[in-house]
């Protein structure tokens, strides 16, 4: 959920939750206190409307003791004489929140409320006889500082005198009922804002606040060089994507890092390894030249041999430092490529023909065999070609421990590939050794016997130049048995223009 839209959300909650539950909560209180009312003041039909309204309500509720009068009054007038009738009907009524007055005549015979400064006031604004029907069940309102209802009852006593009885009912305050309604109401108001606003709160906490401490949390981990941690996943909104991406780089600088102190440690080790492998050369060189100084080789034969061997030690330091060149540009991708169309036939059997007088010096059997048509071609540069099969059979002839070595190779077309397959009887590669052959520095002689030393960039410089090529470069072999290389390069084939 994107963020707009959770706080769309967070709006339209805070503006709809606390009306809708308010409205909810207020529909319950008032049907309670409607209920309440029924069943204290025996008052029938009940509504918000008369509920919320003070004088309605205050009228309705002394209705049945203003109908009760009013047949006394027809049946019976002189009991508005009787004190004991007077006291029972003003005892109800102080129930109900009112009172009873009596007026004989102009002199006020009862009044059910005890003596206070307002009561003369109240008495002389009471109305006079027959100043309303006294057969509707209504009221006058007295205000200023009285806040009074006043039902009146006209009658005559037996005596032929004027009767006049009221029923004041104050409304000042309202009825406590309502009161309560009111008071309920906005409890369970400031509840629900509170209520929700802690929901919201939460929510927000959760899916906002939650993912930023997240992410500064993990920005200090950063800022101390600490990369070993996980971003926590955040939602599905900006922020959640915010910490997807956040742990994205994180572990893109992790694995930078990790590859940067890999690049040193294997800088390091070519350079252990370089240095111990021209160091091999070197000492040699220095023996026989020392030897030629001191008179040792004191025949031709000798000298001749001498040299030779001092040669071929000033080639195996030239080719260490030719593999650390190319290297170098390797690992910049500044190796210089000069694409072109070859030949397959032409080139192989070129290549197979320089081959053979090296191998044949060192006793070893070289075998071609060319399974593909005359005109077949690939776009390949043709001298790092040649140095990926030179790098392929310096590694086989190192590695073959026969009395008697063969290599044989191989080139088959396989479609839209040309394959080219060199194998040896060589002392092989163990199966756990196989996948790691063409990683840069790796090396299956641990020990680094000096007499097949080697930087172990070989077969990686291979692999590059390969996968340059759009090709790719695998090996099979068994152990005592030998080892097969494989690469293959993509045809050149014409498309006719359309």
């Amino acid at each position: 959920m994107k963020l707009k839209t959770k706080l769309l959300i967070t709006f339209l909650i805070l503006i709809l939750a606390p009306i809708m539950f308010t409205s909810l909560a207020f529909f319950g209180i008032s049907r309670y206190q409607m209920n309440a009312v029924k069943k204290l003041y025996g008052v029938e039909n009940a509504s918000y409307e008369t509920l919320s309204n003070t004088p309605a309500m205050l009228s309705r509720i002394t209705k049945d003791a203003y109908t009760g009068m009013q047949a006394k009054s027809e049946s019976d007038p002189d009991a508005f004489e009787d004190t004991a009738y007077l006291d029972s009907v003003n005892l109800d009524l102080e129930a109900r929140y009112s009172f009873l007055v009596v007026r004989k005549d102009q002199d006020y015979i009862y009044v059910g409320k005890d003596t206070d400064q307002d009561q003369e006031e109240l008495l002389g604004s009471l109305p006079d006889y027959k100043m309303q029907e006294s057969d509707q069940d209504v009221g006058i309102y007295i205000g200023g500082d009285l806040q009074a209802l006043v039902k009146q009852l006209d009658f005559s006593f037996t005596d032929g005198e004027e009767g006049t009885a009221f029923i004041v009912t104050s409304v000042g305050s309202m009825i406590p009922e309502v009161e309560s309604m009111v008071t309920d109401s906005v409890l369970v108001l400031v509840m629900i804002l509170i209520f929700t606003s802690l929901i919201l709160t939460a929510w927000i906490y959760k899916s906002i606040v939650t993912p930023i401490h997240h992410l500064q949390v993990a920005t200090k981990k950063i800022t101390d060089g600490n990369l070993d941690f996980e971003m926590p996943a955040g939602g599905d909104d900006e922020i959640g994507e915010l910490c997807t991406d956040f742990e994205e780089m994180r572990r893109r600088l992790k694995e930078s890092a990790e590859e940067k102190l890999e690049s040193e440690r294997q800088n390091k080790e070519l350079i252990s390894n370089i240095s111990h492998d021209l160091k091999t050369p070197i000492t040699a060189v220095k023996g026989y030249v020392e030897g030629i100084m001191d008179g040792v080789a004191d025949t031709p034969e000798k000298q001749e041999k001498y040299i030779r061997t001092i040669y071929n030690k000033a080639n195996d330091m030239e080719r260490l430092i030719n593999e650390l060149t190319f290297y170098s540009k390797i690992d910049t991708n500044r190796i210089p490529y000069t694409f072109d169309r070859i030949n397959v036939n032409a080139y192989f059997a070129d290549c197979v023909e320089e081959l053979s007088l090296e191998l044949e010096e060192q006793n070893i059997e070289l075998a071609y065999f060319n399974y593909v048509d005359e005109d077949v071609q690939v776009i390949a540069d043709a001298e790092q070609i040649k140095r990926v099969i030179n790098n392929i059979v310096s590694n086989s002839i190192k590695y073959i421990d026969k009395p008697k070595g063969y290599i044989n190779i191989r080139v088959k077309d396989v479609g839209d590939f040309v394959q080219v397959e060199i194998e040896d009887n060589g002392k092989g590669i163990a199966t756990k050794d196989l996948p790691l052959i063409f990683n840069r520095f790796y090396r299956t002689d641990a020990s680094r016997n000096s007499s097949k030393g080697g930087s172990g960039i070989g077969l990686s410089i291979v692999k590059k130049i390969i996968e340059d090529h759009g090709g790719k470069v695998w090996a099979t072999s068994k152990e005592n048995t030998g080892t097969v290389m494989y690469f293959v390069l993509r045809k050149y084939q014409e498309v006719p223009a359309t």
